[in-house]
């Protein structure tokens, strides 16, 4: 049995950075130097084990690994009373153990930073050597920075021909306010200075503590205490838990419960990632790892629960703040046979994914399906294309909505996320939508377009922060703007006016009056329900011939008209129309009366007037045509 690693040697750490500034590529480094994956295995961006990952270059699940590193012991940097000293290894150093959590970039999934902030004791905040401190870089810093976590700056890709070190020294020295000589530079595509940022690791980030936890029963023993800040599904071994152990040990074979739900299992296996599954004899307190629960009912294990022995039971771990849904869908199966399925599939993902939530919901036209909370159109994205790969289903998704207050003239306040929810317009005294606290980071020079933008979104100017100076001054936008308008396309209009340097983070900040309406589709005199959608009011009239202009483009035409209409209550906005296919009855007469024509003509004319009677309501919109209408 291999011998128990001392608390003393062991750090747990995550890389947090921007979108694209070279996470997984640097944690492909470390395990490569570690000797954690061998040569032979080794393939870029390693950690990213999705398929959808690897094809679009953006971590979206987090992913624990970990190494062992020898620390070199050289006299003259070691103090005599340092940690260090305590057990020496093979080759003039000591081996320690360091599990490391990669982190996905985008704003979409900060939740998963954040649970995985909560698993360690200190971070590698990332910072690409040619574009410098982005939105999301400081984000990800201020929620490390809420956990007391240690914070080893590091500036990446010094490698590139227009890398800027020096310039993105003192942005984060103006950030942080550190020291020069706290700064460290590498290239995790090369490799150079990678080794340093280990030694640093070791050097700068604590130790995990062990936290003394009693329970009924035991007075003397520290009990099991396992936080879960993630979890997986085996269709053969049930429920893998990842957690992080703050008190006790655990090993295969024993009886633990989970607090959260009051349910016990028995524990199948233990063991930790390097970076696939590697089972162990035991998980003790501070290390990372997963638990095989072999549970098959996924709802038994919620993501911030804590586990515990059954019969020496701890106490609650405090787990993780409840994330809000900022977008919201539904998602029907064009087949209603793949409900169930469609109800499994999602109940996997939430394992998984903690941030997504789904309840029932019925259209008159589409049929049973979910309606489902999402933390961005990119999380929204995802999770479509998660459903079509990996579980094999051909899906309709409505236009995405935000969260709206109502209040009615019965003084009740109703939320809506669903346009159909909203209640006639009569009965409607006040409609509150969500605002959202955004920062904007881009070169001074686009700064008169980026304010523009937000004004011609709704949005309100608050301040502006300078975090460099000199010829490419780089400023913070400080700003508030409606939810609805971010989701659209603020994103798209950011880069295009920035020329691509622009980055945007966000975060709710209140919910403000607006006047919307609800804008309805009709295709063939037929109400779409999954077309519907909230909007302003003095919108509404564009919205509405666009929605209807897509239509046009992309419905192939039938043996009869088709009729597309936008409609705000009683009211049509906006219409066009198909024109049916024709078929020339008369081509085969080659003379005689002309109430031959004359008969035929009339004949097709009933004909095309008694399809058009069956035919209503049973236009089928192709998927196109609503990612197209998306897009608006």
């Amino acid at each position: 049995m291999p011998l128990r690693m001392n608390l003393k040697n062991i750090r747990n750490f995550c890389i947090i950075a921007h979108i694209d500034h070279g996470k997984s590529t640097l944690a492909d480094r470390f395990l490569e130097l570690t000797g954690t994956i061998e040569k032979r295995d080794m393939k870029d961006q390693i950690l990213d084990s999705m398929e959808l990952e690897r094809e679009r270059g953006i971590t979206i699940k987090l992913q624990p690994a970990r190494m062992k590193w020898q620390y070199p012991l050289r006299e003259k940097e070691i103090i005599p009373s340092s940690p260090l000293l305590t057990k020496k290894g093979e080759g003039g150093g000591l081996t320690y153990e360091l599990n490391l959590i990669d982190t996905p970039g985008h704003v979409d999934f900060t939740y998963e930073v954040s649970r995985s902030l909560a698993a360690v004791e200190g971070v590698i905040l990332l910072v690409d050597a040619s574009q410098g401190v982005q939105a999301q870089t400081l984000a990800n810093l201020y929620l490390a920075l809420d956990q007391n976590l240690e914070i080893i700056p590091v500036i990446n890709k010094i490698d590139l021909p227009h890398a800027e070190p020096e310039k993105v020294e003192e942005e984060i020295i103006s950030l942080l306010g550190c020291k020069k000589e706290d700064i460290l530079r590498a290239s995790g595509k090369t490799g150079q200075g990678v080794a340093e940022i280990l030694n640093a690791i070791i050097e700068r980030i604590p130790a995990p503590a062990e936290m003394p936890s009693r329970g009924v029963s035991d007075k003397d023993a520290p009990l099991l205490q396992a936080l879960i800040f993630d979890s997986n599904f085996d269709d053969y071994r049930g429920v893998i838990t990842f957690v992080r152990l703050r008190n006790g040990t655990v090993k295969k074979g024993d009886r633990i419960i989970f607090l959260g739900t009051k349910t016990d299992t028995e524990v199948l296996e233990v063991g930790y990632f390097s970076p696939k599954y590697h089972a162990s004899p035991t998980l003790e307190a501070g290390e990372i790892g997963y638990i095989v629960t072999g549970l098959k009912d996924i709802s038994h294990a919620r993501v911030g629960d804590t586990i515990t022995h059954t019969k020496y039971q701890s106490q609650q771990l405090s787990g993780y703040k409840t994330v809000k849904p900022m977008v919201f869908a539904g998602l029907f199966c064009r087949n209603g046979e793949d409900v169930p399925r469609l109800h499994e599939a999602l109940e996997r993902l939430q394992l998984s994914d903690a941030a997504l939530q789904f309840q029932p919901e019925h259209s008159t036209a589409l049929g049973p399906g979910f309606r489902c909370g999402f933390l961005g159109m990119l999380h929204l994205d995802i999770i479509q294309e998660r459903l079509k790969r990996e579980f094999n289903l051909d899906l309709v998704v409505t236009v995405p909505s935000v969260e709206y207050h109502v209040t009615t003239s019965q003084n009740e306040t109703i939320t809506v996320t669903n346009p159909s929810e909203l209640p006639d317009p009569t009965k409607i005294i006040e409609i509150n939508e969500p605002w959202m606290s955004v920062d904007i980071l881009t070169p001074e020079t686009y700064l008169g377009g980026i304010i523009g933008l937000i004004h011609d979104k709704r949005g309100v100017l608050k301040h502006t922060d300078y975090i460099s100076h000199g010829s490419n001054q780089r400023v913070i936008v400080s700003c508030q703007l409606p939810l609805s308008a971010l989701l659209v396309d603020f994103y798209d209009k950011l880069k295009s006016v920035s020329s691509g340097y622009a980055s945007l983070n966000y975060d709710f900040f209140e919910y403000r009056t607006a006047d919307v309406v609800r804008l309805d589709i009709f295709v063939s005199e037929e109400l779409v329900e999954a077309l519907s959608s909230i909007v302003y009011r003095d919108e509404a009239d564009r919205a509405g011939r666009h929605v209807v202009k897509t239509l046009k483009e992309h419905i192939p035409r039938e043996m009869f008209d088709i009729k597309l209409q936008a409609a705000i209550g009683a009211k049509i906005i906006a219409s066009e129309r198909i024109p049916p296919m024709r078929k020339d009855v008369t081509a085969k007469l080659y003379g005689g009366d002309v109430t031959r024509r004359r008969k035929l003509l009339e004949k097709q004319k009933k004909g095309k007037k008694k399809m058009k009677e069956l035919g209503q309501g049973s236009v089928q919109i192709p998927t196109k045509a609503f990612l197209e209408i998306l897009k608006r």
